[in-house]
């Protein structure tokens, strides 16, 4: 199992004092994405109109440019502001193959300090059932910390 608390520890050290969205976004989904060789694509997806994402920092091959809340497990995941952890994602409805390799996914919701949605956190696996809900807790708990500053 990934160290959740040192990886919390690294990001912590490498984003200290940043207020810039983009620039946190892009040191998250590296540290992320080569914490685990479970982890085949890291990245965001950011809120840039209403009821629309656009692909934002990422590790790993090409995603998807623009997905509307209506679609996906990342539109799933703006569109209802939860967690979605998707063991295999032939099973989910609506899918959006970006990458034919995926086979399990896990997108959790990005609010800023005034809870406003700003992004969606996805991680793909070429893995079936390759995260837990441990995974979601901690990487939320992160998530939730570095975005929580006032941010630029």
């Amino acid at each position: 199992m990934l160290d959740y608390d040192a990886l919390a520890a690294r990001i912590e050290a490498l984003t200290e004092g940043e207020t810039d969205a983009v620039a946190l976004m892009a040191t998250l989904a590296c540290e992320v994405h080569h914490s685990d060789a479970r982890f085949d694509w890291t990245g965001f997806y950011r809120v840039t109109a209403p009821e629309m994402l656009k692909i934002g920092p990422y590790q790993g091959g090409h995603g998807c440019l623009v997905i509307p809340f209506s679609r996906g497990v990342c539109g799933a995941c703006a569109r209802t502001g939860e967690v979605q952890l998707v063991p295999d994602v032939e099973g989910f409805a609506g899918h959006i193959a970006c990458a034919s390799s995926t086979r399990s996914e896990l997108v959790l919701p990005v609010r800023d300090g005034a809870g406003r949605l700003i992004a969606v956190f996805d991680i793909d696996s070429d893995q079936p059932d390759a995260f837990t809900e441990a995974d979601a807790a901690a990487l939320g708990a992160i998530l939730s910390h570095v975005f929580s500053r006032p941010l630029t």
